[in-house]
């Protein structure tokens, strides 16, 4: 199989599963107790308000023409109105969405180069002290609850120690000196030319990239170790150490380059998981992203902002993991057998 059909195939297969997404969420928003619009207002709501209040939101026409109305929208990437503010559901994901973009960057970036990191460590000390004392920090760190551990370190370096900010993304003072080109902070502030607000959004990043990276790090010592042990134990490894090449060579030219094909993989499926995951993470810290944007409208009962959020969510992934999957097939074209 070529690369071209394995990609038209693996799109073909994303059809039936898009349509089972869009499908589940909507029936579940459905099938829940109460009437959304209902829920939006106090007891003894006026009839006449309530009524026109569906009528702007659709909520008037009968099941299945909200569905068809609903996927229209949804290809055409319209979400629809928020039942809150009236305001497009759309133009409110894509104004979040950068800062969520941003810490998951940051965070995978910690999480793999301390993961990988760790993980080799792991390996060429296999079955001493310091291999046992990685394995454990890796489970116990990816067992932990993002949010407690969110808040310990809120309370050592921000409140102890007062060495960073413990949330937001910015100083309001320097978020009025820059110009929202991308949405994500750090970005903006070295646009704007402005060094003071980059270092001050770079010092708000730290906790929060910091606090998920390590959460997420545990996979990346696991896969790594175990990869890297596999490879080291290859005859290419014994003849570069026979010919007395020098040990980081060996590790990070020869040994490493041949285990990251699954670490590559793993990155491309993990970042997917942790642009929908960063909901504790981002409300922990009041960080203005798409994870705070959820929890408020589910608190404000504002069903047709969770709808196109947990869609978007969903679109994302299924994105990044058609990605992952044509760089394995083109990186290893035994994927397309």
């Amino acid at each position: 199989m070529t690369l071209r059909s394995y990609i038209v195939s693996r799109i073909i297969l994303m059809i039936p599963m898009l349509m089972f997404l869009l499908t589940l969420v909507f029936l579940i928003l459905r099938v829940m107790p109460g009437d959304p619009a209902l829920l939006h207002f106090e007891k003894g709501v006026n009839p006449e308000v309530l009524a026109a209040f569906k009528a702007r939101l659709g909520l008037d026409k009968p099941l299945w023409q909200q569905y068809v109305d609903y996927l229209i929208g949804v290809f055409h990437g319209d979400f629809g109105l928020s039942m809150q503010d009236f305001q497009p559901v759309t133009a409110q994901i894509l104004s979040r969405f950068p800062a969520t973009l941003e810490l998951t960057i940051w965070a995978m970036l910690f999480a793999v180069i301390l993961g990988v990191f760790l993980g080799i460590r792991s390996a060429k000390n296999y079955n001493t002290f310091e291999d046992n004392v990685i394995r454990i920090f890796g489970i116990v760190t990816y067992a932990i609850p993002v949010f407690f551990l969110g808040m310990i370190l809120q309370l050592v370096f921000g409140i102890y120690l007062r060495w960073l900010p413990t949330g937001g993304q910015i100083d309001p003072r320097y978020q009025v000196e820059i110009d929202r080109v991308t949405g994500m902070m750090t970005v903006d502030a070295l646009l704007s030319g402005n060094i003071r607000a980059f270092v001050d959004a770079a010092l708000h990043l730290i906790l929060p990239a910091v606090t998920l990276g390590t959460v997420l790090c545990g996979i990346f010592i696991r896969l790594t170790r175990t990869n890297m042990l596999e490879t080291l134990r290859q005859d290419f490894v014994v003849a570069a150490q026979a010919r007395g090449l020098a040990d980081s060579t060996i590790t990070y030219r020869y040994a490493l380059k041949n285990a990251f094909l699954p670490i590559l993989t793993m990155i491309g499926l993990q970042f997917a998981a942790l642009l929908a995951g960063a909901v504790l993470t981002e409300t922990t810290f009041n960080w203005d992203g798409l994870g705070t944007y959820l929890v408020d409208r589910i608190s404000r009962r504002d069903y047709t902002a969770i709808q196109g959020t947990v869609v978007f969510f969903g679109l994302l992934v299924m994105l990044v993991t058609l990605l992952v999957d044509i760089l394995y097939a083109y990186l290893d074209p035994r994927i397309r057998l």
